[in-house]
């Protein structure tokens, strides 16, 4: 096995003594902290924050923002979010404000940018809030654009649907292709018995969408966001399968994973038990998975480890 991945976390506030909790809890420093940020706040954090992307590097994690085109005080109907006012540049001033303190700060991240876009409950999906088919991609090309037009050369784009599903939009016509995209990404989870869905292996949640985004491209992959409930299962051991066995054996071509420490529709964190906990603790001890050794990284798009 010569595949080596970079393990990461998604913690609920921008606190680096959450991430260190987490740490603590995971026996190993993690090599990249993601967080979300929406364009529609108006508290300030809609903006970009060199103090905490200071924060994350210089714990030695690579900052990772998934960067949503949305007021999420709103439900999935908002006509101002839609595709269309992006392509039209309503909102040029901002993506241009953040294009240019990312070159001011300068240093490489990675922007997740309107993830699971294949799906229908994000404002940007085209299945809803009034967008059309093709809108996608001239979004993210029109965004791209702005940020290569200022000469910004340190943000490394991610593109990430969610794991296929029986209604999901093809990615094919989602994909802006490889000049716009620097990896690629899923999103999936084992939801258990909650919301309608069943127990799932790792494998059988993201075999299908593996498949799918290879036949694509061959850009470096992540699982971007993923965890497990508790319910109607054993999270333990579906802990140990997944970073143990599956990671490395089946999915090869996955060079890092987020783990989604929230307690939100269900217990997703690590810490939901104690058999979890040292599930994911003795899975990620393995040298497979990264320290934290990048607060000096400067190259971009960041390489594939």
């Amino acid at each position: 096995m010569s595949n080596v991945i970079h393990y990461g976390v998604h913690v609920p506030l921008l606190d680096i003594s959450q991430v260190l909790a987490f740490e603590a809890d995971a026996q190993k420093p993690v090599a990249i902290v993601m967080w979300y940020q929406h364009w529609g706040i108006t508290d300030g954090y809609q903006y970009f924050q060199p103090d905490w992307m200071d924060a994350v590097r210089s714990h030695g994690s690579i900052p990772m923002v998934t960067w949503n085109p949305d007021d999420p005080s709103l439900d999935i109907n908002q006509p101002a979010y839609s595709l269309k006012q992006i392509i039209q540049g309503n909102f040029d001033p901002y993506i241009l404000r953040w294009a240019q303190d990312s070159k001011a700060w300068g240093y490489p991240y990675f922007l997740r940018f309107a993830p699971e876009m294949n799906g229908n409950w994000n404002p940007w999906s085209e299945q809803v809030n009034g967008n059309k088919a093709g809108e996608f991609v001239l979004a993210w090309k029109h965004v791209h654009d702005i940020f290569r037009g200022q000469g910004v050369t340190n943000v490394t784009w991610v593109w990430c649907p969610n794991i296929n599903y029986s209604t999901s939009t093809p990615l094919r016509g989602l994909y802006p292709g490889d000049a716009y995209v620097d990896w690629v990404g899923m999103d999936g989870y084992n939801w258990g018995p909650l919301q309608g869905h069943a127990w799932q292996t790792f494998s059988s949640i993201f075999q299908s969408t593996y498949s799918d985004i290879l036949s694509i491209t061959s850009k470096p992959l992540m699982i971007a966001e993923t965890a497990s409930t508790e319910e109607g299962g054993n999270k333990a051991s579906w802990i140990q399968d997944a970073f143990e066995t599956q990671l490395p054996h089946t999915f090869p071509r996955v060079k890092a994973f987020i783990w989604f420490n929230e307690n939100k529709e269900t217990d997703w964190r690590i810490q939901s038990s104690n058999a979890a906990q040292s599930a994911f603790a003795r899975a990620v001890q393995s040298s497979l998975y990264t320290l934290n050794n990048f607060a000096s990284l400067d190259t971009s798009p960041i390489p594939s480890p």
